[in-house]
């Protein structure tokens, strides 16, 4: 079996150093088309979700290296990368960003970090996995949580038209 070693799509990897070491690494790419628990908190229509789902990056990786033992670091590496992520990719892909999300899988981890940083749990995955055949789980359910860049993100993701800063 092969697998891709680049993201689909738009995407930004960063690489955190301290003391001139590399302390984690987070990846983000383009935010899946249907999230039933993200679609109902933003409370967009189907067509507003085609056009602005640009606007939603999503935390595929999070990673600090085994070595590193700072308390707290992973909220705090987190709440910096909120600050500058819509800037990053705006600059490289010409728009910016209104939301984060993320996947967690609660039979292995509990996601301190990320509601420490103040991401909203907005509920569970199905299951089912974007190439669902049978509407059956055949994957491990996930908790999944957001994160709003800024307080307009209903507003400016909600909409039909094209979107505008902030």
């Amino acid at each position: 079996m092969h697998y891709a070693t680049e993201p689909v799509g738009e995407h930004l990897k960063y690489l955190v150093w301290a003391q001139e070491r590399p302390i984690a690494c987070l990846a983000w790419s383009s935010a899946p088309r249907h999230l039933g628990s993200r679609d109902r908190f933003i409370g967009w229509s189907g067509e507003a979700r085609r056009r602005n789902i640009r606007f939603i990056a999503y935390n595929t990786r999070f990673l600090i290296l085994p070595w590193v033992q700072v308390p707290h670091l992973a909220s705090h590496i987190l709440s910096r990368i909120a600050h500058r992520l819509s800037q990053d990719w705006e600059g490289l892909y010409q728009h910016p960003i209104y939301f984060l999300e993320t996947f967690v899988d609660p039979e292995r981890f509990r996601g301190t970090c990320y509601r420490a940083a103040n991401w909203v749990l907005l509920g569970r995955t199905t299951g089912r996995g974007k190439d669902d055949q049978t509407g059956q789980p055949n994957r491990s359910i996930k908790e999944v949580l957001g994160y709003p860049l800024t307080r307009r993100f209903r507003q400016l993701l909600g909409t039909t038209e094209t979107c505008s800063r902030p």
